[in-house]
């Protein structure tokens, strides 16, 4: 019934979002162009799509060969304006996600700003040595104030859009139809198993793939389960004895993939699941503590996921249990049968042909003056 009360404002908010569209699309609000690489990668769902690690997949690729900024707006920081992630940096004044970034890859330029146009020109005023080959614009699909070169649009595999609502009603920020401004679209989180042709037909059918986009599948691997805290790895035999009971705790959206892969290794699981971007109250760790204390195995851990163990990190005064008992979950983006060679390929090729472009172009310049 609420669902049906909604629609009304849905409509509205679509005739908003169309206009704004449309007014890029005619010229009418202008988009800047750098004349740097430009990749943008983000959805246009709300939330829990794997932003964060298909941005951490595109560093690895190209740390070692280029000069890489990542910029978004530091979701949920108490700050405002352009601001540079330090690995000493505390998620109220970067936001969780930049952190576990910059933490991951401390070689890397990592920067919030709320307007990704004032980001940009100040990444690009830095010196020389560090001005980057290729920025990295995260969340970034609505934002069409930049021009970005490579548009890569994420699709939760696991929630199809075919049937939803714009906000309020649904979970689509814009319509489907705007699917058509990407370049790359990947279905993220796909059971390997699950994406036969068929299914792969299917698929293309329903995103209406045009002859200039590609499409590609990746699915989650996750890593070994590290302790957040300084404190003893878990035995070699924790992944074949089931001998341990799990509490996991997440502040992730749409985190029922990660229950699904523990359950495998436990005893017994519990799960206690809070909003997106959470930060934890001392409240809310007496609660974990209680619901764990309550376990009756000998052998028990907490498993949180890597953005939440970035969380965690800053609440204080935690006493010694909760630390020795917590864990965290790493993850990574795999490609499915072997589309990552091709994907590298694109965007190695992208960034390479643009920033020779870009300094041949700094050369001539330098020649005139």
């Amino acid at each position: 019934m609420l669902k049906f009360l909604l629609y009304p404002f849905s409509f509205l908010y679509g005739i908003v979002v169309y206009f704004r569209n449309r007014s890029y699309d005619l010229n009418l609000i202008k988009s800047k162009e750098f004349d740097v690489p430009v990749i943008s990668i983000g959805n246009i769902t709300v939330g829990g799509t794997g932003k964060t690690p298909h941005v951490e997949y595109l560093v690895e690729l190209l740390k070692d060969k280029f000069e890489v900024a990542t910029l978004s707006r530091g979701y949920k920081r108490k700050t405002k304006g352009f601001k540079q992630v330090d690995v000493n940096s505390e998620v109220s004044e970067v936001g969780d996600e930049p952190l576990q970034i910059k933490k991951k890859f401390p070689e890397i330029t990592v920067s919030v700003c709320e307007s990704r146009v004032e980001g940009a020109e100040k990444l690009l005023a830095a010196p020389e040595n560090k001005s980057p080959d290729v920025i990295l614009l995260d969340d970034a699909f609505q934002h069409r104030r930049i021009t970005a070169g490579i548009n890569i649009l994420l699709i939760d595999y696991n929630r199809p859009i075919k049937e939803d609502k714009l906000l309020p009603a649904g979970r689509l920020r814009e319509s489907v139809s705007q699917m058509k401004r990407a370049n790359i679209i990947i279905f993220t989180k796909c059971p390997p198993a699950e994406v036969t042709p068929i299914m792969r037909r299917i698929l293309q059918k329903e995103v209406k793939l045009k002859p200039y986009q590609e499409l590609f599948f990746t699915s989650f691997e996750y890593g070994k389960i590290k302790p957040v805290f300084s404190g003893s790895e878990l035995k070699s035999d924790f992944y074949k004895k089931q001998t341990h009971a799990i509490l996991i705790v997440t502040g992730i959206a749409f985190p029922k993939l990660i229950p699904e892969y523990l359950k495998q290794f436990a005893s017994e699981t519990d799960f206690i699941q809070f909003p997106d971007h959470h930060y934890y109250s001392a409240g809310d760790i007496q609660l974990i503590m209680s619901k764990f204390e309550k376990i009756v195995s000998n052998q028990k851990i907490i498993v949180t996921t890597e953005k939440d163990a970035i969380r965690f990190n800053e609440v204080s005064d935690l006493n010694e249990q909760f630390k020795t008992a917590l864990y965290y979950l790493p993850v990574k983006v795999k490609f499915l049968d072997e589309e990552g060679k091709m994907f590298n390929k694109k965007i190695l090729n992208y960034v390479g042909e643009n920033k020779s472009n870009r300094e041949l172009h700094q050369k001539q310049n330098r020649s005139y003056a």
